[in-house]
This record gives C-alpha cells, sequence and structure tokens, in this order.
C-alpha cells in the first residue's frame, strides 16, 4: 500500500531536516512539486508500485496554494494514506535561523516585484497569511525549540502510526521557552512542589526514579494528574467526533524538566489502551539523539 508523506509549513521550521530524515529511512522524496502536479504524481506513484513517498510544498511551489487543502481532502476521500505534518516556528526563532543561514527569504524576490514591504519580518508574515488555511487543517509541530535530533525522531514517530483512531499525544515543555504552537489542549503544573530546589534531584528529570517517586509522595500531583485524566477522557470523544486527526495535550512547568515530565509520563500510562500514543518532551536532556 502507498504511503505519501506531505511535509510543508513555514519556511525555516525544519523541513529539509525532515525530508532528509524520510529520505534516509527509505523513502522517494520530492522537493518543491508543483501543486498543480500532486495528484498526478501520486496516481503515477501507485502505478509503479512504489510504497513510501514524501513530498515537499510549500511557498516555493509554484502554482495555487490555495488549491492544496482541497486536493488533500479529495485524496483522503479516494482512500490515499496520507499523513501531512506542517511545520512552524516563532518568528524570534525563525529571523535567528535567517541570520546564521544568510539566506534569502524565499517569498522576498516576489514581493519586491509586487512593491511590497521585503523586510524579512513582512515575508514571513505574508507567508503566514498565505499558509494559514492548509496550517488550521493539519498536524502541527513547532520546531522553536527542538534539535534537528529530536525533530527527526518527532516526524519519525508520526508518519509510522496508523491514523485510524486519533493520534492523542502528550507533550510536556518549559514555560520559559513559552508555550508549543502544536498545542491544541495545554494544562499548567507550575503550582505543584518543585524537585529542583533539592540539590540531589535538580540534575535528574521526571522520568528518573527519585524525581517520581518525590513527586508522588504528594496529594496535590497526583490530585492534578487525576485531574486532567478525567477531563482528557471526558472529553476525547467529543474530539474524535470533530473528525480530526490528532490531539495534542501539552503540559508544562518552569523548566520543563521534572513536574511536567512526570505529569505527562503518568498521563501516557493511564491511557496505555489508547491507539496510537505519543509521548514528547521538549527538553534536550531528555532526548537521545537518532542514529
Amino acid at each position: 500500500m502507498l504511503n505519501i508523506v506531505l511535509i510543508t509549513g513555514i519556511s525555516g521550521s525544519g523541513k529539509s531536516v525532515a525530508l532528509r530524515m524520510l529520505e534516509d529511512t527509505g523513502y522517494t522524496c520530492v522537493d518543491n512539486l508543483p501543486v498543480r502536479f500532486l495528484h498526478e504524481f501520486i496516481a503515477s506513484t501507485q502505478e509503479t508500485g512504489l510504497e513510501r513517498v514524501a513530498v515537499a510544498i510549500d511557498v516555493r511551489t509554484p502554482g495555487d496554494l490555495d488549491d492544496l487543502p482541497g486536493i488533500l481532502t479529495s485524496l483522503r476521500a479516494q482512500g490515499v494514506a496520507l499523513h501531512v505534518v506542517f511545520l512552524d516556528a516563532d518568528d524570534q526563532t525563525l529571523i535567528q535561523r535567517y541570520s546564521e543561514s544568510r539566506r534569502r527569504h524565499p517569498l522576498s524576490d516576489r514581493m519586491q516585484r509586487e512593491g511590497q514591504d521585503v523586510s524579512l519580518q513582512n515575508c514571513i508574515a505574508h507567508e503566514r497569511e498565505l499558509l494559514a488555511p492548509l496550517r488550521d487543517q493539519e498536524h502541527v509541530i513547532d520546531t522553536s525549540d527542538l534539535t534537528p535530533g529530536q525533530l527527526r525522531s518527532w516526524v519519525r514517530d508520526l508518519v509510522q502510526v496508523d491514523k485510524v483512531a486519533i493520534v492523542l499525544t502528550f507533550e510536556s515543555f518549559a514555560y520559559k521557552r513559552g508555550v508549543p504552537f502544536d498545542a491544541d489542549l495545554v494544562f499548567d503544573v507550575r503550582c505543584l512542589p518543585n524537585p529542583h530546589y533539592d540539590p540531589v534531584l535538580r540534575p535528574l528529570t521526571g522520568r528518573d526514579a527519585p524525581v517520581a517517586e518525590w513527586l508522588a509522595q504528594f496529594g496535590s500531583v497526583s490530585a492534578m494528574v487525576d485531574d486532567i485524566a478525567g477531563f482528557i477522557r471526558k472529553w476525547l470523544p467529543l474530539y474524535q467526533q470533530d473528525t480530526r486527526n490528532y490531539l495534542t495535550i501539552a503540559i508544562g512547568c518552569t523548566g520543563g524538566q521534572h513536574r511536567s515530565v512526570y505529569v505527562a509520563e503518568q498521563l501516557a500510562r493511564r491511557f496505555a489502551d489508547h491507539s496510537p500514543l505519543l509521548i514528547r518532551h521538549r527538553n534536550p536532556l531528555l532526548h537521545q539523539a537518532a542514529p
């Protein structure tokens, strides 16, 4: 069965990293495919017997991006196994990445010909406007504070799941780095006791047994996990009825290292019977670089 992965999103958000990862894992990859050729390309790959294909489409792509959401809906109605990953990042991160790479924004020339302000900030804003309809209907990964290794791992996990049921994701993050763009529901656990102030526990994470045992002794921590789990169990059926494919629940604490990680892990255990289920931690300390 043909499996299609479409990588799209804001320029500078990591699409090249994601596409190279897919290529390294056996996908036939096509970058910058014109929107109008997507139907024809997929039909051709089905005829040739390819099983895994990845396509990158973004504002560099010739053609009318306005047609892309409708084309994707049509392909899914035809039974095409299609995973769409929309990569995004906050403006400050994008500006920093452009500064480091010294590359021009792909909309610069087009906007200059149209007599528009071609400052990087304005180009990013215009790109967001062009891609907003696509972003609103697809799965978003906020790459603002992700390492390339984390991004490769997250995309790999995502494209390997079976999307018959809603993909339920628990994600820990640090409020000091901002709330991730990819969150559908956000829960703040900064009110819970903080292991950071224990010198022995400080270098550890919420995955480590000493931290988990320390947090488990507090009734407030158990009550928080119970309340969040109860909320999700109550409303998850309605989210599923809303025909969405993904639900990302973000758990935040100050540094994204102890409390949020522990709560996210506990919630994942509570929902272990749900499939597909993903768990993510934005803190680099909890990430082992992919080979």
